[in-house]
């Protein structure tokens, strides 16, 4: 009660007198305050809230503001706030690639959906051409004897064929292992075979699936936003979602083979237990989240 009753005292009446009285004494308005002050993930994201928060209504749609109308937008800012381009040079520059970021992370969300909503389809040529590559990629010296095969259990499929352990990730659960295994072969053969511990091992597969959906999970949540907005001074793209996943992929083996857990019935409460590190981290305005070899 008393959160909600600050919120709505700070939004309607203390955050209008507070920025007007700084206007006053520094002669700029917020957003170039904030461009003086921070850099970074911090500055990207206290742009994005003031933009959001703000009366006017051109500076609210210009957090959905498409690629194409950055600059245009941007003159519309400067127009709303009274900037001078003269006066304040570099606003133009530092707006440009806050909004870009901006913009981007929200595409970069609508493009992994709209993979994510392809469903694994056995007579599509180029997925099957892509899960026989996985194959190859992860057992270079061993023929795969039938398409419909026990053998898909060997890099931690669970059945007979895979297709039906994609239902929840779609393709994007593939082109993230297809990724992995081609960009960090070695990584992903010393994982595949520390999968096949005795005692401590897990379904490489299955497991990687999994990862697609914690990583898909944390980019619709906005938990990658600092991380992104580290990252990459523009537009981020499926590329560093991949990279994002990678890291996980990564991560988790260490921080499964650290654990030892009992069992791998016990996965659900260890992967939930590395979900909630990786949550932590990624409230870390200075977080960059990258595989490291």
């Amino acid at each position: 009660m008393f959160i909600s009753l600050w919120d709505f005292f700070y939004g309607h009446f203390f955050r209008f007198w507070m920025k007007w009285l700084l206007r006053q004494m520094t002669g700029k308005c917020e957003l170039q305050r904030i461009f003086d002050t921070y850099v970074g993930a911090q500055r990207t994201h206290r742009i994005e809230n003031s933009l959001m928060y703000s009366k006017n209504k051109v500076l609210q749609k210009a957090t959905l503001v498409v690629q194409s109308e950055v600059d245009k937008c941007i003159e519309d800012i400067m127009r709303e706030k009274n900037i001078n381009p003269e006066k304040d040079v570099s606003f133009k520059i530092c707006m440009k690639a806050c909004l870009l970021q901006i913009s981007g992370y929200r595409q970069l969300y609508l493009d992994v959906e709209s993979v994510r909503k392809k469903p694994y389809d056995s007579d599509n040529l180029q997925h099957e051409k892509l899960l026989l590559k996985l194959w190859n990629l992860l057992m270079p010296t061993k023929k795969l004897k039938a398409r419909i095969s026990k053998q898909w259990a060997d890099i931690g499929f669970q059945g007979d064929d895979p297709k039906t352990d994609f239902r929840g990730m779609g393709i994007l659960g593939l082109i993230n292992l297809v990724y992995f295994s081609e960009n960090y072969t070695r990584e992903a053969h010393q994982i595949l075979s520390r999968s096949n511990h005795p005692k401590l091992g897990y379904s490489y597969a299955i497991v990687g699936i999994n990862l697609t959906e914690m990583a898909y999970s944390l980019l619709k949540s906005e938990a990658l936003k600092f991380h992104l907005y580290n990252l990459i001074p523009g537009v981020p793209t499926m590329e560093h979602f991949h990279q994002f996943y990678c890291y996980l992929v990564y991560e988790f083996d260490k921080f499964w083979f650290e654990e030892k857990p009992e069992s791998i019935m016990y996965f659900n409460i260890y992967r939930e237990k590395f979900h909630e590190k990786i949550k932590g981290l990624l409230l870390d305005y200075n977080v960059s989240l990258t595989l490291k070899i």
